[in-house]
């Protein structure tokens, strides 16, 4: 996705006020547009629907209580009111009204882990009340539940993403890239939860394990050519459509490790959805991939 031109104008200053020049043309042609969400204050589950992080969710009246292969209620983890959210995903993907609610089993291992990502259209949305689990969810904890508030972002590309070459030189060094990276984000104290953007990584293969298992329901055995070989014989030996699926795959959701909220995922690590663009612009919110990283 192309910069919007307003971004593309913030995005070039900060990179020559930063000594950037060099990288002007690579920066702008990797950093993308997301949506970031802060906790704005401990919900009161007065307005249901609200976006929300923790606590417990709005749910339609007749709605079933999202469940693990083993019949224990999934833990609720955030829902995002479209009307709110989507209105600064400047990539337009994200349906425009409705809500998108999440949902988790056991977190190990840390791939391929249980979940369910629903969207309620706003019919549903206008009958949703707050409910409570039936009994202990799959991470035997109970969480605070914070409003969120959600702003867009640029999102440049991170440690594990970032080509150093590109971005170095006799007079930059990678430090220097980190300090430029959390100021182009522009991150806030409350900031919990990222869509869109780069997830937070050490390696760059996220994209490659998501869209093995959304498109064969194979595992990833960390060899991005393995991962390619098989997504390319998915599609009948059509190297550059598994290519493609490689680089359109979408984070829809990174959730941060929060005090406040009680989350922790691992050592303090970050917890992924990711979906299809195809499947995303569809509504196809059956088709997701979960996964967990922690240094």
């Amino acid at each position: 996705m192309q910069l919007q031109e307003k971004n593309r104008i913030k995005l070039e200053r900060q990179l020559k006020d930063n000594g950037f020049e060099h990288a002007i043309n690579y920066l702008m042609e990797t950093t993308r547009q997301g949506v970031r969400c802060a906790k704005a204050g401990e919900t009161d589950y007065i307005k249901p629907g609200r976006s929300r992080v923790g606590g417990d969710p709005d749910l339609p009246p007749q709605f079933a209580w999202p469940l693990t292969s083993d019949g224990t209620p999934m833990t609720f983890l955030a829902q995002l009111n479209m009307c709110d959210v989507a209105k600064h995903d400047v990539n337009e993907l994200l349906p425009k009204t409705g809500m998108l609610s999440f949902f988790l089993g056991i977190d190990e291992p840390a791939y391929n882990i249980e979940h369910r990502v629903i969207w309620f259209d706003e019919t549903e949305v206008l009958t949703a009340v707050r409910r409570e689990p039936s009994g202990e969810t799959a991470l035997e904890d109970t969480y605070v539940g914070y409003d969120l508030e959600a702003r867009p972002s640029l999102e440049p590309p991170g440690y594990a993403y970032v080509d150093m070459e590109q971005v170095e030189n006799d007079e930059v060094t990678f430090g220097e890239y980190d300090d430029l990276f959390y100021e182009i984000r522009d991150q806030k104290d409350g900031d919990i939860i990222q869509l869109f953007g780069y997830p937070t990584e050490q390696h760059d293969d996220s994209e490659y394990e998501a869209a093995l298992m959304i498109l064969t329901g194979k595992e990833y055995e960390y060899s991005m050519d393995k991962a390619l070989d098989e997504i390319t014989a998915h599609f009948g030996g059509d190297k550059t459509k598994a290519k493609q699926e490689v680089t359109d795959m979408q984070m829809l959701l990174e959730l941060e490790t929060d005090d406040d909220v009680g989350f922790c995922w691992w050592d303090a690590g970050v917890l992924h959805f990711f979906i299809r663009k195809e499947d995303l612009i569809a509504g196809r919110f059956d088709r997701t991939y979960c996964s967990l990283y922690s240094s």
